[in-house]
């Protein structure tokens, strides 16, 4: 059950934080070529936040891995409320670019322990530089 519970955390709590954000502004703004539609995003971080809970279960959780994977987590729920709720869009690309360092910190972390929780990790940093695209973007074109 502590397994279940380690590898769905994030998804969850990525849920809530969802359902307490107005993420239909996103249509509201005018995008950057390749935006996605809107429903791409809860597909994708769904699957993303599974990633880092079983990334997370498979890893020794050690006290850097532990610090870098809860820190990337907060910084990753609150971006959501920076940029949705409060519509903070230049201090969301402050936001997400201190995010993408910290997850190259926990992807490191997680090599030096378990290659796979680092490899499992590479999808979340990719869909995070996109993200840092589409910030920059709506900031922007708005």
């Amino acid at each position: 059950m502590k397994k279940l519970i380690t590898i769905f955390l994030p998804l969850i709590l990525g849920g809530i934080v969802g359902f307490l954000t107005n993420t239909d502004i996103y249509s509201e703004y005018t995008n950057p070529p390749l935006s996605p539609p809107g429903i791409v995003f809860p597909i994708v971080w769904s699957v993303l936040y599974l990633l880092m809970g079983i990334s997370y279960e498979i890893s020794s959780k050690n006290k850097e891995i532990k610090f870098f994977y809860y820190l990337q987590l907060i910084f990753n729920y609150l971006w959501t409320f920076i940029f949705f709720t409060f519509k903070l869009k230049f201090l969301a690309i402050i936001w997400i670019i201190i995010l993408v360092i910290l997850v190259i910190y926990m992807i490191k972390a997680f090599y030096k322990d378990n290659k796979l929780s680092a490899y499992l990790q590479i999808p979340y940093l990719i869909w995070l530089l996109f993200a840092t695209y589409l910030t920059i973007g709506i900031y922007i074109l708005n």
